[in-house]
This record gives structure tokens, C-alpha cells and sequence, in this order.
């Protein structure tokens, strides 16, 4: 296996490593390990697109009925009251 040596690491990032470590349970070099395997991982990987970043951010806020599709329809100006 390769090794990384990695300097000037600034003291808030070394310390926010070692919070992150402890939440999951880890030592600071087994969470860098897993932080780089995920970054490799997702590298490769389309981005999501709008709808599936859409429907993440209100994931579990309680919506119980799927949206109607809006496809092909003519967009309209907002109507409003003065």
C-alpha cells in the first residue's frame, strides 16, 4: 500500500479531522482514508441532476403526494395583486 505524507495542514482542518474521526468512530487516519476513497468514488459519477437535487433538499419535509409532471407545458407569467 501507498503512503501520503501531507504538510502546512492548517490546525482547524487537522482539528475538524479528528471531531469527524471521533464521530464515526475512527482514527484521523482511517477517516482521511475513507474521505479520499469517497472522493475517488464520486469522481467518476454524473452529477445529480436538478430534479434529484430538488427532491434531496425536501427529502422527509412531509410531502405524502407525488408532483405532477410539467412537461410540454407553456409557461405562464406569475399573476399578481397590487
Amino acid at each position: 500500500m501507498a503512503q501520503v505524507l501531507v504538510r502546512n495542514l492548517d490546525d482547524d482542518v487537522k482539528e475538524r479531522l479528528q471531531q469527524r474521526a471521533r464521530q464515526h468512530g475512527h482514527s484521523m487516519e482511517e477517516e482521511i482514508r475513507d474521505i479520499l476513497r469517497q472522493a475517488m468514488a464520486d469522481e467518476g459519477a454524473p452529477a445529480p441532476r436538478l430534479g434529484s437535487r430538488i427532491a434531496a433538499r425536501f427529502a422527509g419535509q412531509g410531502l405524502t403526494e407525488g408532483l405532477p409532471e410539467l412537461r410540454g407545458q407553456v409557461a405562464r407569467p406569475a399573476e399578481l395583486e397590487l
